[in-house]
This record gives C-alpha cells, structure tokens and sequence, in this order.
C-alpha cells in the first residue's frame, strides 16, 4: 500500500468513525440501461462484471453519475466476482481479473473527481453473496472462502478503500466471505476495513431462517468495521432490525435499501420509493439509530441518492450505547 492509499484508507476510517458517508445506489439497472452487446459480454449474457474488461466506459459512466450528485464512494462492478457466480459462466477461474478490473475502473473515476475539488472519493470493493448456500451443501466451506480470498485480493490490489461483503443470506457463506477477506487482505499486508451487510427478507430473516440477532452474534467477533442492511426490502421494513443492531452492536451501522418493495406491473417489477421519501428514511436512522455509511440497493438511481446527500450531508450518526447481548451461534 503506496502513501497515497494509507492516507485514503485512514480518511475513511476518520470519516465513518465521525460523520455520515454516503455510498451510490444500484448499479445493474444501470448497465443495462445502456445496452450492452452479446459482444460486449463476451457472449456471456448478462455477466456484468466482464463490462470491467470489455466496456469500462460503460462502467465509469455508470461511476461518474453517481459522484456527480456527490455521493462519498461507490460500489465495484464487482457483485458477481466470485466462484460461485463465475461457476454458472464457466469462468470461476476469471475471479481475480474481474475483481481487479472492476476496482480499477471505480478507483480512476474517484481519483478524477478528487483531483477537481480536493474531496476524498472512497470505493468500496462489493463481495456478493454469489448463487450456493453452503449451509444447504452448495458448495464447500473451503472453496468459497479461497475464492473470495481471490476476490478480495483483486479488489484491493486494483485500489479499493473498504471490502463490502453484501447481500448475504446465509451466515455460513457470510463466514467465508469475511475470512476469505481476511485472509486476502493478510496476504497482500494490507489493512482495509470490512463491512458486512446483510439481507433480511419480509418475513423478518435471512434466507435460510437466521434473526439479526444470530447475524449479529456469529460476525461481530470475526473482527468486521461494519454491520448492517441492503436489498429485500424498502428502508420501512428494516426499522426493527436496525434498532436492534443500535442496541447491541459493538461496530458502526450501515443501511442500503431497496426503493421500497417492488411493485409488479405491465413493463415488470417497479420499486416505488422516491428519492425524498428515502432520503427521510436516512434522516431518521442517522439519528434514531446512529447509521453511519447509507446508500441504495434495487431500483435507486442518482437521483435518489442526491437526495439523500442533501439530506445528510453534515450530519453525525446520533449517539448508541450498544449493549451486547449474550448469544451463541450454534453452527458457525
């Protein structure tokens, strides 16, 4: 890690541990939007993260939208980077390439944008949960966790400030995301934070039946920065949970919504949240539950996201004092 990477990373430590840093909002949709060939994905139909290689400026332009409404960091192209995801393309051994790419393209932009107005600009290395559930017999425990050892090795040689390992829905796949991680980050001597967020869905927990609470008990004392929400549900569906997390958790909070639950008509599925209403869903829990990194998930745009800025930009997470609660998890 050169000087310049040491002192980004400590400005985002610095800025998470004091203030609210708001992260950008979908970026799929976005993607899409703007129609990219079979040529463009390799004839891998629908493998985002090749648009790293093939097309980055598609990607960047997708980057450059969200800075510009003045978002603190962006996600990496980089959701579907791993071994199980890359699995289903043939590619499995392509996870390093791809994460390093995607981390590139999102650290050039920001660069750019922090060479005109001297504001840091952070990017956030996105580790998804890919498509095995190891808790069901998917996938071995130890593949997982080399592959996002890979992952995440990518992410940060290709400039990332943080790891986000998002989007999970089984714990045991979480563990191996977030020592994978680990062991990533020991091996290139690096010390980048790690956030965690996870998926609850409307039936109040994670795909396989786990309670925040269970979350909270088997991650904390994996040495993670961060806990928090995104994708499922609207900001409304995630109150209880993140009042939970406010009690009990030692770390800081994050919150990345959906636009609401989405609404299925003619032209497909809808997300119907406006960005004022999630900007005011971020208002609350900056101050009732002490969130301190927010942003979008399914169907948030700039627009979104610039209300949210407007609305948060200067605030301080309120004050916790979190009280852990005696828990074990029985299987991790």
């Amino acid at each position: 890690m050169n000087a310049d990477s040491r002192t980004r990373v400590s400005a985002l430590r610095e800025a998470l541990a004091g203030r609210v840093v708001v992260a950008d909002g979908a970026m799929g949709t976005m993607l899409q939007a703007q129609e990219p060939t079979l040529d463009d994905f390799q004839q891998l139909e629908g493998c985002n993260e090749i648009l790293n290689l093939t097309r980055p400026d598609i990607v960047r332009s997708v980057h450059e939208a969200y800075y510009a409404v003045g978002v603190d960091c962006v996600e990496t192209n980089t959701f579907g980077a791993n071994h199980s995801a890359l699995g289903e393309y043939d590619i499995p051994d392509r996870v390093y390439e791809l994460s390093e790419a995607g981390a590139r393209v999102a650290r050039e932009v920001a660069d750019e944008f922090t060479a005109r107005d001297g504001r840091p600009r952070w990017v956030l290395g996105s580790i998804g949960p890919g498509t095995k559930l190891p808790t069901l017999g998917h996938a071995p425990y130890a593949t997982l966790r080399d592959a996002y050892q890979r992952n995440a090795e990518g992410l940060a040689t290709g400039g990332a400030d943080a790891l986000l390992v998002e989007t999970t829905q089984d714990l045991l796949q979480t563990r191996a995301a977030v020592l994978g991680a680990r062991r990533g980050l020991q091996a290139l001597g690096l010390d980048l934070p790690v956030i965690v967020s996870v998926t609850v869905e409307t039936t109040g927990t994670m795909l396989l039946g786990s309670e925040i609470g269970a979350a909270l008990t088997a991650l904390e004392p994996l040495g993670i920065d961060m806990i928090g929400l995104n994708c499922a549900t609207g900001p409304a569906e995630m109150s209880e949970h993140l009042r939970y997390l406010a009690r009990h958790a030692r770390v800081g909070l994050s919150c990345m919504p959906n636009a609401g639950l989405p609404v299925l008509g003619k032209d497909g599925a809808h997300y119907p949240l406006s960005g004022a209403a999630l900007a005011e869903a971020h208002q609350n829990f900056v101050r009732e539950f002490g969130v301190g990194l927010v942003g979008g998930c399914c169907g948030t745009t700039p627009e979104h996201l610039r209300q949210v800025v407007d609305r948060v930009r200067g605030l301080a997470p309120g004050e916790r004092d979190p009280r852990p609660e005696p828990g074990a998890a029985s299987l991790y």
